[in-house]
């Protein structure tokens, strides 16, 4: 089980890469700034590892296709809502 774990985070966090370059065409570094700390790349990583492991969690795959396919759709997913939360958060400083 430990071994189908780390198999989904690397590859959930693989598919959060593929994403993020997909998405902005280079790799972004994690950066600081006075106010913030960016990720870069780190963000969508982490969350496509994370959204991998839930999966991977809560349906329990039968075997290593089963994980490699709900791995990558779960990495997938994780760039979805977190393009979905940025265009939220657009849409409601337009507003004010």
């Amino acid at each position: 089980m430990l071994k189908d774990i780390i198999f989904s985070m690397v590859i959930g966090g693989t598919v959060g890469i593929v994403g993020h370059v997909r998405k902005h065409g280079k790799i972004i570094m994690p950066r600081k700034t006075k106010r913030f700390i960016y990720l870069g790349f780190l963000e969508e990583m982490l969350l496509g590892a994370v959204a991998a492991l839930l999966i991977l969690i809560y349906t329990t795959p039968n075997s290593m296709v089963e994980t490699i396919f709900l791995s990558a759709l779960a990495g997938i997913s994780g760039d979805i809502i977190l393009s979905r939360f940025r265009a939220l958060n657009e849409n409601s400083e337009k507003e004010s």
